[in-house]
């Protein structure tokens, strides 16, 4: 089992909680996680984050061994979820488009194939104009954490260093 992160999460890291110039701890534990497998992502989010002409684009790109590619084995688990949102009832039909071009059902799709859990800020929502992860995971049997959750149930600490 291993946390895979949606882009959100890697976004508002860096414009948040956890920014390259004041939180280095963060990014060096991830790379170090998405090295011994406890953390990656996915190619599809990937994909969405390279286009920036910023900081985490740059680190995307240099730690690109951590989004995972595409694979047979993934592939019937992404269609059930993309199957499982345009047979909902519960969802515009731009919600249902959206939700099949975005790395959403990748994210998911590779999760349930490996018994992975998702990791996102998004919260379950009742609307029908946006399919969140939340819903469409649970829906299909996957976990879903916050980034925060994966934190302590890793037991990162981001400490500082004493100084003399």
């Amino acid at each position: 089992m291993a946390y895979l992160l949606d882009s959100d999460v890697l976004i508002r890291a860096k414009n948040d909680h956890y920014g390259f110039d004041f939180c280095p701890a963060f990014w060096d534990w991830l790379e170090r996680a998405g090295r011994n497998g406890t953390v990656s992502s996915v190619d599809a989010v990937y994909q969405e984050l390279i286009g920036g002409e910023d900081d985490l684009a740059q680190w995307v790109k240099d730690h690109r061994s951590m989004f995972l590619p595409v694979t047979a084995d993934e592939l019937p688990h992404i269609a059930r979820i993309n199957r499982w949102a345009n047979d909902s009832a519960d969802y515009d039909a731009a919600a249902k488009a959206e939700f099949a071009s975005a790395a959403d059902s990748f994210l998911i799709g590779h999760a349930l194939s490996g018994n992975h859990t998702v990791v996102t800020h998004e919260r379950i929502s009742d609307g029908r104009r946006k399919i969140k992860i939340p819903n469409a995971a649970i829906a299909n049997g996957v976990k879903v954490v916050t980034p925060f959750q994966m934190l302590r149930t890793e037991h990162v600490r981001f400490v500082l260093a004493n100084e003399s």
